[in-house]
């Protein structure tokens, strides 16, 4: 049944957008590989498979969305399934590690270039895309969105003086994902009377780029749970924040 359903992951040319592509073209979608650069996107595609084609996306750079979004309205017309992946941690880390990185980055310190960079590109970002497919996927029957966010954004688990990781939230990556997660909830309401699902997903601590392959989970791993909310069906779930497998995360 999903043979002709059409998917765009963004950030799909490594890491956990990579392996939800490879996964999907699997179960028969085909799936639009967004990639800041064409050529790794390309490279991306060829190494998927048939099924799998690239499509230039930087998410913060209007231009280049707008172009997409024509580009699949044109080749396609419509979209089913839009996974919001791309993202960044950091843009000044190095070589610290993400303990150090943390102590040097608190609220007090934190640079607001480096804040505004990541937001750009997980807020922002996860916003523009969003707001460019959306069209796209009211011409769907069965339209889903999944944002691809991170536990450590939840305000509920951080305000919890016993959370184990609580000194490691700071304005720069957990806050942006915390405004991730709040930019999917109005999302979610706005869409909550039309046909088009919204769920909000954590792959975990996953050894990707992201984290300088510091995470302890596999793309594998990390990609299990966004391809399972991606592959549910019409009369699945939305509204949902969840994590492997089928696990509430709190707001």
């Amino acid at each position: 049944m999903n043979r002709n359903r059409l998917a765009l992951v963004t950030g799909a040319n490594q890491g956990v957008g990579r392996q939800v592509a490879k996964e999907l073209v699997a179960h028969g979608l085909t799936v639009l590989v967004g990639s800041r650069s064409l050529e790794r996107g390309e490279a991306a595609a060829k190494e998927i498979g048939v099924g799998a084609i690239a499509l230039q996306l930087d998410v913060t750079d209007k231009a280049s969305i707008a172009a997409a979004a024509t580009h699949v309205r044109q080749e396609f017309g419509y979209l089913d399934l839009l996974v919001n992946n791309a993202g960044i941690s950091n843009t000044s880390k190095g070589s610290l590690s993400l303990e150090e990185y943390a102590r040097v980055t608190r609220a007090s310190t934190a640079s607001l270039d480096e804040v505004r960079a990541v937001w750009e590109t997980n807020v922002f970002g996860t916003l523009a895309v969003y707001q460019a497919m959306l069209p796209l996927l009211r011409e769907s029957s069965d339209a889903r969105i999944v944002n691809v966010s991170s536990g450590v954004g939840s305000l509920t688990t951080n305000a919890d003086s016993a959370y184990g990781y609580r000194a490691m939230f700071g304005p720069i990556y957990p806050a942006s994902k915390a405004a991730e997660n709040a930019i999917t909830l109005a999302i979610m309401i706005e869409l909550e009377s039309t046909n088009i699902k919204v769920n909000l997903v954590s792959p975990g601590f996953t050894k990707t780029n992201l984290n300088g392959y510091a995470g302890l989970e596999s793309v594998e791993s990390g990609s299990r749970e966004v391809v399972r909310v991606a592959l549910l069906g019409p009369d699945g779930p939305t509204g949902t924040f969840t994590r492997w497998e089928n696990a509430t995360i709190p707001w």
